[in-house]
Formats: structure tokens, sequence, C-alpha cells
């Protein structure tokens, strides 16, 4: 679905306004789009047209004579070589690259293995590469372009196979595998075991991409905002400006969420780094302010819990995107990448994103309208970067991956919700959604199917949002690891049958899908044979042991004991 791909929509190009206002965030492409002679020395890069006639059998020769095997070769010499760090830098690298990319298709066939090579490698910084693959395709020979296209062709068939290759990182102990296929259903993605674990055994520990403290606890002052750790009295760290009121457990927690989502929705400090904004950020303060109370208005009376999520995970695509304009890029924001892929190749977060399932997302255009604002007025042009369709399948995917962060079993105090039950918002947790300070999207966890009967369970031990992953049992090397969306226990008062309907229930209304693991069939069949019996003895008379003896014998004295029963 191409909505979906959300990797591609925050690239450089897309943070632009419409009409041909530029992000000034994008020095590059605003030079593009802008600078009348940049552009002209562009279309005549463009527009210089190859001989077609007496070397046009030749040309189709040469391109069928680049093997898969050469342009794999190149792909990987290509992948080694290090991209300019700065706007400035880029641009020169690929003016130069279209240059000799030029020159090397002037010489002839037997060049045009290394002039591709260098069209792709401008590609690689130009800021729309669809929008350069059209202009090389009416520009370049046929032949060549057909061998720069299995270039692009190449990168992209590795990027998206390749994908698993480097997630989850192998630190991790698991791997994402192709499970079976259920009926006619395609087959789904599961978290599978790499060594054997016995009982009570850590399989791994994961942090959240993005998190949502509960909405009663936000602002409190008693939980950090970031990690969710308790706060003593008097000890919190309080932004500057910050219209949900959020507190933070330390000045790390409190920059943490400042780079990733924070700053960006719901603070006035400058999206930008200091090197690139030139003072350009302070002109919006006052529209910004405006535009971040009315969507937190919003956010406080009107969302759900995966509406700011999603607004979370929309701010940090985009923080991701601006570090690639840092010549120096460190900080938590590459960290988390390079951890999420064990720091080769890393992927962004759009990538990990657009591979998990979702459900139909609760999102409106009046949530999309003042997310827009907010985003526009801190950058104009990313108002652009999020549409109804797009935003609505975010939510969806906030909405179906969410893990319910219950540190030590949970609260007891969690504000019953007004909503149908139908309607209620669930996460997924074992301890039941009622009991959670807030929730979090795991990359890697979201991949852990639901079973009434799991093989792990989440803990957090910490105090924090950190998840570890427990082994319930032991677990051997290939085992799929499952655990519990849903309270599976038994509640007093409660037959088994009941306990299986109420869960299913839950699994349907949060995550629209039917339960048949193992636990539920095999229960399912032992309440259908207890039917089946039953319905078996009526049809027979009878309704148990109808057998008696004679009233005088009931007061028989047996040896060793007293008198009968009356």
């Amino acid at each position: 679905m191409s909505s979906s791909r959300t990797s591609t929509v925050f690239t450089v190009a897309a943070v632009t306004v419409l009409g041909g206002l530029v992000a000034y965030a994008v020095y590059f492409d605003y030079k593009r789009r802008n600078d009348v002679e940049f552009r002209k020395k562009l279309r005549k890069e463009k527009k210089k047209v190859t001989k077609q006639t007496q070397q046009a059998q030749a040309q189709a020769d040469a391109a069928s004579e680049v093997s898969a095997a050469e342009i794999k070769a190149a792909l990987l010499k290509i992948r080694e070589e290090e991209l300019p760090p700065t706007p400035d830098e880029k641009e020169t690298y690929f003016i130069m690259q279209v240059q000799v990319g030029e020159q090397l298709a002037q010489k002839g066939p037997a060049f045009y293995l290394p002039a591709a090579m260098a069209f792709f490698r401008a590609m690689r910084v130009y800021p729309s590469p669809v929008e350069l693959i059209m202009m090389l395709q009416s520009s370049l020979p046929p032949p060549l372009f057909k061998i720069f296209m299995e270039f692009v062709n190449a990168e992209t068939t590795s990027r998206i196979e390749g994908y698993y290759d480097h997630f989850p990182p192998k630190r991790m102990n698991v791997s994402v595998q192709t499970g079976p296929a259920q009926g006619n259903q395609a087959a789904k993605k599961i978290l599978v075991a790499e060594k054997d674990f016995e009982e009570g055994d850590v399989i791994y520990t994961e942090k959240p991409l993005v998190v949502a403290l509960d909405a009663d606890l936000e602002g409190e002052g008693k939980h950090c905002s970031f990690c969710f750790r308790p706060i003593q009295e008097d000890l919190a760290v309080i932004p500057t400006h910050d219209k949900l009121d959020s507190v933070y457990c330390s000045k790390d927690c409190e920059n943490r969420a400042k780079l990733g989502w924070q700053n960006l929705l719901f603070g006035l400090e400058p999206v930008l780094p200091a090197e690139l904004d030139n003072g350009m950020g302070a002109l919006t303060t006052e529209q910004r302010h405006v535009a971040q109370s009315e969507y937190t208005e919003f956010i406080q009376t009107k969302a759900k819990q995966a509406n700011l999520l999603a607004a979370r995970f929309v701010a940090k695509q985009i923080a991701h995107e601006l570090i690639k304009l840092l010549p120096n890029k460190t900080g938590p924001i590459i960290e988390e990448l390079q951890q999420l892929a064990d720091g080769k190749d890393p992927y962004l977060v759009g990538d990990h994103i657009e591979r998990l399932r979702f459900v139909e997302g609760n999102s409106t255009k009046e949530e999309v309208k003042l997310l827009g604002a907010v985003l526009g007025t801190a950058l104009p042009g990313l108002e652009e970067s999020i549409t109804d369709e797009r935003h609505a399948v975010i939510v969806g995917k906030m909405a179906y991956n969410a893990i319910g962060v219950c540190p030590d079993g949970g609260r007891d105090n969690r504000p019953v919700s007004s909503d149908r039950p139908e309607e209620l918002e669930r996460t997924r947790t074992p301890y039941g959604t009622a009991r959670q300070i807030g929730s979090g999207v795991y990359i890697v966890s979201s991949y852990l199917a639901h079973s009434c009967d799991p093989n792990t369970r989440p803990t957090f031990p910490n105090g924090t949002n950190e998840l570890h992953l427990v082994a319930a049992r032991p677990i051997k090397k290939g085992d799929e690891l499952t655990m519990a969306w849903v309270d599976v226990s038994q509640h007093e008062g409660e037959s088994a049958g009941m306990a299986r309907r109420r869960r299913r229930i839950e699994l349907a209304r949060g995550w629209r899908f039917k339960c048949e693991c193992a636990k539920c069939v095999r229960e399912a069949m032992d309440e259908l044979e207890q039917e089946q019996n039953a319905a078996h003895d009526a049809a027979l008379g009878v309704s148990g042991d109808e057998s008696k003896v004679e009233a005088v014998m009931r007061h028989e004295k047996l040896p060793g004991q007293g008198m009968g029963p009356d």
C-alpha cells in the first residue's frame, strides 16, 4: 500500500512548501528550485542527445553484456563509499558525478557501466530521486538508462529483502521469520528464538521507539514523561516551554524527549540545529504557540493515546531526516538508529514502522489539520508531510502495536473510561490495559504474536519503560516467541469457558482477530465434548447414577464408622 510507505515521505525533498516556497532547512533543494543559474546548468547537463543511428545495435549489445554479478559487485563498491555530509558538499558531489557520467556516456557503450555508476552516485544525494530518474530517462541512451535502472532496482530489492538481515540486532538473540500460512490469510512474520532459554531467563531488553504516559499522570510531576521512572517530590526536571506540562527525572531524559518529539510538538525552541537555523526559528514563535495550544487542547480532550503516539512518531521521523543535514552525526538519535541495526547500514524509523501490521486508525481531519499547523509553524513545509490517509495508517499502527507498561504488575488507580466497551483503547499487556501507567511502541516486540498460553512475558523491572522479555518456560532455539496481549488468567468465579470468551472478546475488539491458539482450541474442544456428553446423556434419559439402596440400608453401620446417612 503506497500510503503506508512512510519511509519515503520525509526525505529531504519532502520538507518543502507548495507554490515554490521551500523549507529553509533543505538548502540543496532550495537552490534546485529557486536558483535560476543552477537550474539552467542542471538542464543543460540533462538535455544532451546522444547518437542513436549507427551505434544503436552496439549500444543494445553493450547493455545486455552487463551481468547481474557485475551490477552487484559495482553496487557493493558504491555502498562502501562515504557520502558527503553537508548540503554544499552534496551539491558539489552531485554536479561532479553528473559531469562524470555524461563524459563517460559520450565515449560509447563500452563505458556505460561506469557511467551508470556515476549517475547512481548522483542519485544517492539528490533530494528527489524520482524526479532525477525521469530526467535521466529523457536524456540518456536507452541502453545506458537500462543499466542505471538495474542499479536502482538492485538497491531497492537489496534494501527490502535485506532488512531482516540487519533487524533485529543479533545481540537480541531473536530473528524474524515467516510463520505458517493460516487458511486463506497470508503468512505473518513471527519472532523466533535464536538460542535455548530456561524459565526466567531474560531473552532481550528493548527500549521503546515512542512512548506516551497515561493522561492522568502527565503533568502530575510524579513520573518521568520520557522513561516513566517515578520521580521524588521536588526533584523533577521541568522544561522552560512545554504545553503538556511534562516533567523528567533527569536532563538526559529531557534532552532525549526534546530531540525526539517534544520540542517540535509542544516546545518553542528552534527545530533546526543552530548551524542551520540562523535565527529563523525565532520568527515563528508566536505562530507556534497558537498552533500548539490548539493541538494540545485536542490531545487532552478528544484524542486517544494512539493519536499522541502517532504524532510523536511523525516528529521522530522528521528528527531522523533532519539529522542527515548535520556534518557530525552524533547524539541520541544516531545512537537509536545504530542500536536498531547493530550499527550496520541503519534503516530509518519509517523502514521499521512500514513493516508492522495495523488496524484502521481513529484519525480525523481535525487532528491532521491541527497537527499540520504545529509542524508547519515549526518548519515551513512540514505540514505537507502528512495526509488524512497516511496519518490514519500511522495511528492504526500505533494502536495495533502499542504495549502497555506495567512495572510491578501495574497500578490499581487508573481512572475508569466512560467509553463503551467496544470503543475502549487497548494495549498489549498480560496485566490488562487498566493497570498500565503508559504505553510505548517496541519495534522488535511488535513481532511477538499473541497466545493465551505464552512462552514469554514482558516485564519492567527497572521501574521504567525499558522492556525485559522473560522466558515463561524453557524455550528451544527455533521456537516461536509469544506473549499474552490481554489478561489470560481465569478470574475468581469464572469458568474456563467464560475466561476464554472474555479474552477472545478483548482480542476481537482491540486487534480484530479471532484467537485460535492451542489453549483456545483445546478449551473449546473440552467444552464441546462436555456439551456433547451432556446431550448424549439427556438422550439416554439419565442425568447421573440413578441407582439407590433401600431406605433401611442407608442407616447401616459400616465397619469402623458411625451410622450411615439418612
